[in-house]
């Protein structure tokens, strides 16, 4: 394996050293012969981590694999994603985790943590494999329904009861069903009145939040809230970390950065769900993620065919793609305004995900004898984006046509070279 020096580059408390990268970590000495990159003005932070990506395979390799996705998140600065259970067939076995387990392991780009399915089919009727997937090889320990809300309440608590011998977390897309059902597809208010779509009101969530943090304090398991798009949900969660329940919350990157504003020409690529919300919203999460409320930032990495997204808004695939544009955004968003410093964003980027993931090799601090999970950060570089520049298979990119930074010069996964400015 090649030894690298990264030459002058300053970490996230501000200082700056030279990092050696041989043998898989960061090492006292570089070996002789090392190549020596210069990082003068680039910052270093630990590899960053994606507690929320969905990679497609198997079941529709035509718009997202695990390797293409891979190439994604390599290309974004992380170095390890956890695989949401909705592919076709869903992960909810232990044959199924280790399977893509393995296809992670073959791309070899990123560390892949499979995510499994809280009920079979994510048809919230019966409990899936949990003990077993997490003594599989892929030692699942997150599990979620993501796409789907599990609402029957006393399944749920079932669920918080099977996963806490072993630490198990549930990540619950909070959406109940009878307040923001099958049409709902716009942030309930003004807009989805006059736009004729269906309203998706803030209590949706908050009232699914409220519920799984009182189920994770009676049965004394963790709770995950995937997305959270509302001040009301993050009041919530705000609550329930007060009373020491165990829940952690994580924001996307496009809740931060985009609006109700992007739906007036019902431009499909900016359907997601949970839907965009109005600015008061934004700004409690911008403030939540600031002072430690919401734990961390998932992408919800979403990749769509384009002819899942080309019909009508009411009738299109939800999501939108987002790893290569995730810093970015936290960029645009948090750094800049002064909302976050580098060490608070690898805490939220790195550090915290990979506690949540239970990853021990990644969101390590970037010091001898740690695993060299290195991403290398211009602060002062932007560009447009373009969609067809990306590493991911689809295009269903909101971001497109946008001045933004362009923060990602180089990421290395234990001192290999996965993604490397052109």
């Amino acid at each position: 394996m090649t030894a690298i020096v990264l030459s002058g580059v300053q970490l996230p408390d501000g200082s700056t050293t030279d990092l050696n990268l041989a043998d898989g970590h960061i090492v006292e000495e570089a070996p002789s012969g090392a190549e020596t990159v210069d990082c003068s003005g680039l910052i270093a932070l630990p590899g960053l981590v994606d507690p929320h990506t969905h990679l497609r395979e198997p079941g529709r390799e035509d718009t997202e694999t695990v390797l293409s996705g891979s190439r994604a998140a390599a290309r974004g600065g992380f170095t390890a994603v956890c695989a949401m259970a909705n592919t076709q067939p869903v992960t909810d076995t232990a044959e199924k985790a280790e399977h893509v387990h393995g296809l992670g392991l073959r791309a070899g780009l990123v560390d892949v943590q499979v995510i499994g399915a809280i009920t079979k089919g994510l048809k919230g009727a019966e409990l899936a494999e949990l003990g077993l997937m997490n003594r599989s090889r892929a030692k699942v320990t997150m599990f979620s329904d993501d796409g789907m809300c599990v609402q029957d309440a006393s399944l749920m608590r079932k669920a918080f009861e099977w996963v806490k011998p072993f630490g198990g977390v549930l990540a619950q897309h909070s959406q109940d069903s009878t307040l923001a059902g099958p049409g709902a597809c716009c942030h309930e208010g003004e807009l989805s009145g006059r736009l004729g779509l269906g309203g998706w009101p803030p209590v949706a969530e908050s009232i699914i939040i409220a519920r799984d943090a009182m189920l994770a304090e009676a049965t004394g398991s963790r709770l995950h809230v995937c997305h959270i798009t509302t001040a009301e949900g993050v009041d919530v969660v705000r609550w329930a970390k007060a009373r020491g329940i165990h829940v952690t919350a994580e924001v996307t990157p496009h809740h931060l950065l985009l609006g109700t504003e992007e739906l007036v020409d019902y431009d499909t690529v900016y359907k997601v769900n949970p839907p965009l919300r109005t600015s008061e919203h934004r700004e409690a999460l911008r403030a939540a993620l600031a002072d430690g409320t919401i734990d961390v930032v998932g992408t919800d990495h979403a990749p769509h065919a384009a002819q899942d997204k080309d019909h009508a808004f009411a009738d299109a695939k939800p999501g939108m793609i987002g790893l290569e544009q995730a810093l970015a955004s936290v960029i645009e968003t948090m750094v800049k305004p002064g909302l976050l410093d580098w060490a608070t964003v690898a805490d939220r980027m790195s550090h915290a995900p990979a506690k949540l993931a239970r990853l021990s090799g990644q969101g390590r601090p970037l010091a001898v004898g740690e695993p060299a999970n290195v991403v290398l950060v211009d602060p002062t570089r932007t560009a447009v984006v373009d969609k067809d520049a990306s590493a991911s298979l689809s295009r269903n990119n909101p971001y497109h046509g946008r001045l933004l930074p362009d923060p990602i010069e180089a990421t290395y996964l234990r001192g290999r070279e996965t993604y490397r400015r052109g």
